[in-house]
C-alpha cells in the first residue's frame, strides 16, 4: 500500500455560533489542510497520482474558501464552521474529485493554528 500526502494553506475568518468563549467573536486563521490519499499499485512510471494533480485538486476546493467569512458558504451558513466539520467537508468534496483517479482519499487533516488541528477520515 502507498500514501501520499499534499499540502496547501487557505487564510479566512469564521465565528463559532454558540460557543461560550473568545471563539464566538469574528476571528481569522490561516488555515493549513493536509490530505492524504492512498493506493494498492503503481503505474508503468512508478508513481501512484502526480502530486501536481492532487495538489491542483486540493487548490480547487480551497479557493472558494480562501479570504472569505467561512460562516456565509454553505454548509457553514447552518453548521459551525469548526475544524472538526472544515475537515469533512473538504473530504467530501475532494472524494468527488478523486474518484476517477487511481487513489482513494484516506484523510483530510485542518490546522487552525500550529498546535491544533483536527482530522476527518471514513
Amino acid at each position: 500500500m502507498y500514501e501520499l500526502t499534499v499540502e496547501s494553506s487557505f487564510a479566512a475568518a469564521h465565528r463559532l455560533r454558540d460557543y461560550q468563549g473568545k471563539c464566538e467573536a469574528l476571528h481569522g486563521h490561516t488555515w493549513r489542510v493536509a490530505v492524504c490519499v492512498e493506493a494498492q499499485e503503481l503505474n508503468s512510471i512508478g508513481i501512484a497520482l502526480d502530486f501536481h494533480e492532487l495538489k491542483s485538486v486540493l487548490h480547487h476546493v480551497l479557493e472558494p474558501l480562501d479570504h472569505a467569512c467561512l460562516n456565509d458558504i454553505p454548509p457553514f451558513t447552518e453548521e459551525n464552521p469548526s475544524s472538526e466539520n472544515i475537515a469533512r467537508v473538504l473530504f467530501t468534496r475532494l472524494r468527488a474529485l478523486l474518484q476517477s483517479a487511481a487513489v482513494q482519499l484516506k484523510k483530510v487533516t485542518v490546522w487552525e493554528s500550529e498546535t491544533s488541528c483536527a482530522a476527518y477520515y471514513e
